[in-house]
């Protein structure tokens, strides 16, 4: 394997991006040629469909060892640091970010060669025409072809189960190209939008009352010139100049649902775009979805949705935010045990009460009245209520102020994936408390509720992207941590 050193970390992403568009290109190529002609390539051809590898190596000096505080860009131990790439022209931004540093203040030294790692032939292809139009079956390509192999996927780094071998370089960061490239796609299956319209901020929720707000939200500022488009499933984008009366009603039309978890987009400039996706019901989907958002390496992602209230003191439409969670899913105990603490984010908890206080127009007391700090406890069946008699000692050993299915999973998962993470939830029934959801009282709930939630959640997100880089906690850092977030 041959390296070259680049001298600047803007040149080592120029020649990550030859390398990549070289190995794709003759990727798509060989595939067209086999779609028309029937001639497979030959194992020299073959050879070309490859990752590109990215090296840093950290050799330490007096200068490079001062204490680092920030949370990300940094080295745990000297020594090679390598990783395989994809998309890297999209990608730029994160990766100049990360390698900035890593040459100015530890004097790394960059390298990029060619890996071992084949590219599947789906990832070569965006228009799903892997198939050549019905003429040629999957079985046929995978005899010539390399094929996504679960067996290559993994998130081993991440969880920390990956074997370090004495000699070999160790990760430089938490996904390599093979496990992006999947996740890639399949943001694409469930969210019904491409990836590359994906904002840094994202909002999941689990009503879809949310996205009619979000989505009149997003038109307003359109139409008020403070952003750029709205990009929402099935590929309907409203920008400045195709905005018009019949927006709003063009944007409904979408197909959304066609889709699992269908996302919204609101493009803003300078970095300031935010995602809502509608995640639905339960901790498998708040699994699913940030498995795959993880790679894009969003800089926070908040649960912002419906949760019953637990408290006699609370009413319907009191806010909770989250600083605790009683993870009763299940869906994570073998990756993250319940016995793991999952640590609330300073920087995200005063966002969230700032918002909080500014949109309500309410402060100290009367605030408090309305927005309750607590323990969340996500379950895994939603007709908890039923154990009730099992349940009552263990939420009361907690002393848990509200229960959701989604947001001790979204939690944990930023937790296990480095993604800054936060819960403000709105109560929508109390249970335990004879006020269930009825259909008169919960729409004029909605009506009342939504809107200003919404608001809240979008305002804590432009006060954490004010703040930097500071977002970045070293509470997500474990102690061997890849060099990059």
């Amino acid at each position: 394997m041959t390296f070259e050193t680049a001298a600047t970390p803007e040149a080592a992403i120029d020649r990550l991006e030859t390398l990549y568009s070289a190995a794709r290109e003759a990727l798509r190529h060989d595939l067209q040629r086999y779609f028309e002609t029937g001639q497979a390539p030959d194992a020299e051809e073959r050879d070309r469909y490859r990752y590109p590898l990215l090296r840093v190596t950290h050799a330490p000096t007096r200068a490079s060892t001062a204490r680092i505080q920030r949370g990300y860009a940094k080295f745990a131990v000297p020594g090679i640091h390598q990783t395989t790439v994809t998309q890297p022209a999209e990608f730029r931004a994160y990766l100049l970010d990360q390698l900035t540093p890593l040459v100015e203040e530890f004097g790394a030294t960059i390298e990029t060669g060619v890996s071992h790692q084949e590219i599947p032939y789906p990832y070569a292809l965006e228009g799903g025409d892997e198939l050549g139009r019905g003429r040629v079956t999957a079985s046929e390509l995978a005899r010539h072809f390399p094929t996504p192999l679960l067996s290559l996927v993994g998130d081993e780094i991440a969880d920390g189960t990956f074997d370090l071998v004495e000699g070999e370089p160790r990760p430089l960061s938490l996904f390599d190209a093979v496990r992006v490239d999947y996740s890639l796609r399949r943001l694409v299956h469930y969210t019904g939008t491409d990836w590359r319209a994906f904002q840094p901020w994202i909002l999941l929720t689990n009503y879809h009352r949310y996205v009619d707000q979000f989505v009149r939200l997003g038109l307003a500022e359109i139409e008020a010139g403070t952003a750029e488009a709205l990009i929402t499933p099935g590929g309907v984008r409203i920008d400045r100049e195709s905005f018009d009366v019949a927006a709003v009603e063009r944007v409904m039309a979408a197909p959304w649902h066609r889709y699992q978890m269908p996302a919204y987009h609101l493009v803003r400039p300078g970095g300031a775009g935010v995602t809502l996706v509608n995640i639905g019901v339960g901790p498998s989907n708040a699994k699913t979805i940030t498995d795959h958002l993880a790679v894009l390496r969003p800089h926070c992602w908040l649960m912002v949705g419906h949760c019953g209230g637990l408290r006699q003191t609370q009413i319907i439409g009191d806010y909770v935010l989250a600083h605790a969670y009683l993870r009763q899913d299940g869906i994570l105990d073998e990756l993250v045990p319940p016995d793991i603490p999952i640590p609330a984010l300073a920087e995200v908890q005063v966002a969230l009460q700032q918002a909080a206080a500014e949109v309500t127009g309410e402060q100290g007391d009367q605030l408090k009245r309305r927005l309750r700090t607590g323990t969340v406890v996500t379950q895994d069946d939603r007709n908890w209520e039923l154990r009730w008699a099992k349940e009552r000692r263990r939420i009361n050993l907690s002393r848990a102020i509200a229960v959701d299915m989604e947001s001790g999973t979204v939690a944990a998962q930023g937790y296990r994936l480095r993604v800054p993470y936060g819960t403000l939830l709105c109560v929508s029934d109390k249970p335990l408390h004879g006020e269930i959801k009825l259909p008169g009282a919960a729409n004029a709930f909605y009506e009342r509720a939504v809107s200003e939630h919404l608001k809240i959640g979008l305002a804590a997100l432009d006060k954490l992207r004010q703040a930097g880089a500071s977002i970045h906690s070293r509470k997500l850092r474990s102690f061997d941590e890849p060099a990059f977030r």
